[in-house]
């Protein structure tokens, strides 16, 4: 084959169906994006579905379910601490509850919604 052909051959081979580098670049950035947004959306979920617990706990993450208490989500959460928290408040909407231990160590409980938010005091 000579030179002219074989360089037609490859310009038409190139043509045809390959990938521009700069082509491969913006499908890497937009499957890069749909991941990012993916990642997002799943993170929302997972918090309108768990309530967090913030304190020194070892799973600040405990899943909601229909039912679930206070005193449930506090076990769950696994507190390091070796005393009875001082307080307890339990965030629901923005809005600050404080919760008595006392109650809850009677044996009195609160139920939890999903995406609450408990602060355990030392």
């Amino acid at each position: 084959m000579n030179k002219f052909l074989c360089g037609w051959l490859l310009l038409v081979l190139a043509l045809s169906g390959c990938t521009t580098r700069s082509k491969a670049k913006l499908q890497a950035q937009a499957a890069f994006a749909a991941g990012q947004q993916q990642a997002l959306a799943q993170m929302r979920d997972a918090q309108r579905t768990n309530i967090r617990v913030i304190g020194n706990v070892r799973n600040p993450d405990v899943p909601w379910a229909e039912g679930l208490t206070l005193a449930q989500a506090i076990v769950a959460a696994g507190c390091y601490d070796q005393r009875d928290p001082r307080e307890v408040v339990l965030i629901r909407r923005g809005e600050r509850m404080a919760i008595d231990t006392k109650i809850l160590l009677r044996g009195d409980d609160v139920p939890v919604e999903a995406g609450d938010t408990i602060e355990i005091h030392p």
